[in-house]
């Protein structure tokens, strides 16, 4: 399939016919979701939408917070739950069939998907996110691309980079030494664009050790074309430009939403005054101009058989459910008896994520009609348990629960987090699911020891529970089929095959990185280093409530017969592992082969196992397959700061297999001979945490966080709404926005959002989406009023 690369030519030559002032023109949008049209040049209104697990293409042209309708497409299940399937042929179908809808809106670039890590299981936007390891994320982020982009259809890979938190999101400088940057949090991102080269790269609004992801120049040009040889375009998240000519000279293209002219006359400015080349605008303006030649050449609109995208979400959201308990087989469930369905989330599911990924879901399956249409509506009882919204403590609604769940044969409880809990915009404060469904599962559960679990929710909860529960299955969100899905797995239609691209803690205090997660204002430092997720669990040998890599079938499997092939050969390596997986039990099911890799004496410190390879393989009762996995150079890399490279030290290594990161079934060793090099290598300490002197020797310079005052054009809402000024301000952007949103805006969970949102802008990106009503020298006006200085008014 074509690539926006492959029209630059055509582009180039388009661009050399413009004015300086049509140049930088293009490098802004129109509107909200539009590229800006030259048709003069053949360049049309491009459109870009929301979309990572389902289009969002607004009627409007005036909301990226997802609080406005927008057209109606198949809601998939979100990154969280497709993760879980760690099927690669399904998040490509998944991926050409969101491509198709997007060819039927003309909708050109879809902006997704999120490969961000899970750095914390609190961050408001996990469930947009795969997961915590940067192998798996990047190999289901590349088939995802390759799916979409196969139709013509372009992506935008995101948030570009170290974007793991809400909190304080526009203006928090993270802080992450060198080796733990290429090692977990730049990987996704590396293995998508040499793999998959996605149409477009959206960069973060943070900084990233001291900078401005959208003027990163290493970022945005070292890493990510030169080391990677990325061939598209760079554009900002809506509203991340700080410093628009330094933008472009670092590498970013295209800023969205537009400025209203502004940035664009600070970009000819700069051209005109010497601080930016002419050669460099060009090379941005050429890249836009590509991009929109592409979406119209590639342009193709299809009629889209709705019907066979629910069914195609409904398998995804059953492959993509983790059966993390099942005491005593009581699953499959019978399909004979009375059955108590219990919890809100059965009449009113939890099937998305809030923010600006919801979708517009073209139908919507309730769990509670699907029990009923397999039982009979007799034969199921329901009770509500909690309020789907809020979720406030009701002992009527529990004792209502209680006897229904007593009454039956069977019963199952639907609990997780309501969306109030989690959503784009905040992060989560704690573990815990609300109060009233602890309890309400602890009074259910006493009341019918027969009773399932099912939880929706988009991150790991804690469960003080967990023990008095006989069977647990994470259903996570599972988009507008779930409910079809649902009855699937827990009747026995299919075998539960998902395993977790997560770990499930214990509690909050056992993770190194809550001591630095969303509570610094202006500035995160990442002190735990490699110790994200499992790497630190498996490391120190810390118990898990569930671990990563973990979850359960209706049937088992038997590893064996393991071997290697191929020698170590430098970066020429490639390493073949065979196994034979053989269904031991009674009927189909599929089983996720994991493949760990450990350096079994290293002068680095290196988790004890890393994610290398993995297979999804389905089989029938008593079936063998061989499994075969390639290893390369890099599956047994660290990326050693002495070289600023990837390195393999030489000596033994392990090669892990197993049904999770703890469940190792086979291990086989390799030699990796000494290539001869006397290397100085940095010899590292084992850490949970790390100080001053052991970040610095990992190439990160810590600096003081920026001061909140004097105010300044990044000060935030947020921290002006004690002052009058400032509340004044604040109520004008609040009543712009309740201006340019739907009537439908407001549920509770969309008020929060779009407060949190709001008061996390810049100062800077509220002028820069005033559309020109707050001027330059209005905006300077303002910063004087704010610190009181009244000089400022008078000169």
């Amino acid at each position: 399939m074509k690539h926006p690369a492959d029209f630059e030519a055509e582009a180039r030559a388009k661009v050399r016919q413009m004015s300086v002032t049509e140049k930088a023109a293009l490098m802004s949008g129109s509107g909200f979701w539009h590229l800006q049209p030259l048709p003069q040049y053949g360049l049309a209104k491009v459109m870009v939408a929301d979309g990572p697990h389902g289009l969002r293409k607004q009627g409007g042209d005036v909301d990226n917070m997802g609080l406005q309708t927008s057209v109606p497409a198949t809601c998939f299940p979100p990154a969280v739950t497709l993760a879980s399937t760690w099927n690669r042929a399904l998040l490509a179908e998944v991926g050409a069939a969101i491509g198709r809808e997007c060819q039927k809106e003309n909708v050109s670039v879809v902006l997704g998907p999120g490969v961000n890590i899970k750095r914390s299981p609190l961050c408001g936007r996990n469930f947009e996110y795969y997961s915590e390891d940067p192998y798996l994320a990047g190999e289901l982020a590349t088939q995802f691309i390759n799916g979409v982009q196969g139709t013509g259809i372009g992506t935008s890979l995101k948030h570009f980079a170290a974007n793991n938190q809400e909190a304080q999101r526009m203006v928090v400088d993270t802080l992450v030494d060198r080796r733990a940057l290429f090692e977990i949090y730049l990987p996704a991102f590396e293995t998508a664009v040499t793999r998959a080269q996605p149409w477009t790269l959206m960069c973060a609004y943070n900084r990233l050790n001291g900078s401005y992801c959208s003027e990163h120049e290493e970022l945005l040009s070292d890493i990510l074309r030169d080391r990677w040889g990325f061939k598209g375009l760079v554009m900002t998240d809506w509203g991340a430009v700080n410093d628009r000519p330094r933008g472009i000279a670092a590498g970013l293209e295209l800023e969205m939403p537009s400025s209203g002219g502004m940035n664009d006359a600070l970009a000819v400015a700069a051209v005109n005054a010497g601080r930016l080349s002419m050669a460099v605008l060009e090379r941005a303006a050429c890249r836009v101009a590509a991009l929109n030649l592409a979406a119209q050449k590639l342009a193709a609109p299809v009629e889209v058989d709705f019907d066979a995208h629910h069914a195609l979400a409904r398998r995804a959201a059953g492959e993509g459910a983790v059966l993390l308990k099942n005491e005593g087989d009581i699953l499959p469930l019978q399909k004979t008896g009375t059955l108590a369905v219990i919890g809100a989330f059965a009449a009113t599911p939890r099937f998305q994520g809030a923010g600006s990924s919801q979708v517009n879901a073209t139908q919507t399956d309730k769990p509670l009609d699907a029990f009923r249409a397999v039982l009979g509506a007799e034969n199921v009882f329901y009770a509500a348990g909690f309020e789907a919204e809020h979720a406030k403590r009701d002992i009527a609604l529990i004792d209502e629960a209680v006897a229904t769940a007593s009454k039956a044969d069977q019963a199952v409880l639907m609990v997780g987090l309501p969306p109030l809990f989690e959503a784009e915009g905040f992060d989560r404060t704690h573990l815990h699911m609300p109060e009233q469904l602890d309890a309400l599962v602890k009074a259910v559960l006493a009341a019918n020891p027969k009773t399932v679990i099912v939880l929706s929710n988009g991150a790991p909860i804690a469960m003080p529970w967990v023990d008095a529960a006989a069977a647990i299955l994470e259903l996570y969100l599972a988009g507008q089929a779930g409910a079809g899905a649902l009855v699937d797995l827990l009747f026995g239609e299919i075998a539960p095959s998902g395993k977790l691209a997560e770990t499930f803690p214990l509690v909050l205090a056992d993770m190194p990185v809550q001591e630095n997660f969303a509570n610094h204002k202006r500035q995160i430092i990442y002190r735990e280093g490699l110790n994200v997720g499992y790497r630190y669990f498996v490391s120190h040998d810390k118990p898990v409530l569930f671990s990563f890599g973990h979850g359960l079938s209706y049937t088992q499997f038997s590893y064996s017969d393991v071997s290697v092939a191929g020698d170590f050969a430098g970066r020429d390596t490639h390493i073949e592992v065979r196994l034979t997986v053989q269904n031991t039990g009674r009927r189909a099911g599929a089983e996720i082969v994991q493949l760990y890799v450990r350096d079994v004496e290293s002068t680095a410190y290196r988790p004890d196992r890393e994610l290398k390879g993995f297979e999804k393989v389905h089989l029938q009762s008593g079936e063998s397959q061989q499994v075969s996995m390639v290893l390369d150079w890099r599956a047994f890399a660290y990326f050693d700061v002495t070289l600023d490279d990837w390195d393999v030290e030489p000596g033994e290594f392990e090669i892990l297999l197993g049904a999770s990161s703890t469940d190792i079934r086979e291990t086989i060793r390799i030699a990796v001979p000494d290539d001869g090099r006397n290397q100085t290598r940095l010899h590292e300490t084992p850490y949970v945490v790390m100080g001053d002197a052991q970040l610095t020797a990992l190439g990160l310079r810590l600096s003081a966080p920026e001061a909140i005052k004097p105010y300044h054009a990044n000060t935030t809402l947020a921290d002006i709404r004690h002052k009058w000024l400032g509340r004044r301000l604040i109520a004008l952007v609040f009543k712009m926005a309740r201006a340019t949103l739907s009537p439908t805006t407001g549920s509770p969970v969309q008020r929060k959002m779009r407060e949190e949102m709001l008061l996390s802008m810049r100062l800077s990106t509220v002028r820069n989406m005033s559309q020109g009503a707050l001027t330059p020298k209005r905006f300077d006006l303002l910063l004087h009023a704010l610190n009181h200085q009244w000089i400022g008014f008078i000169v």
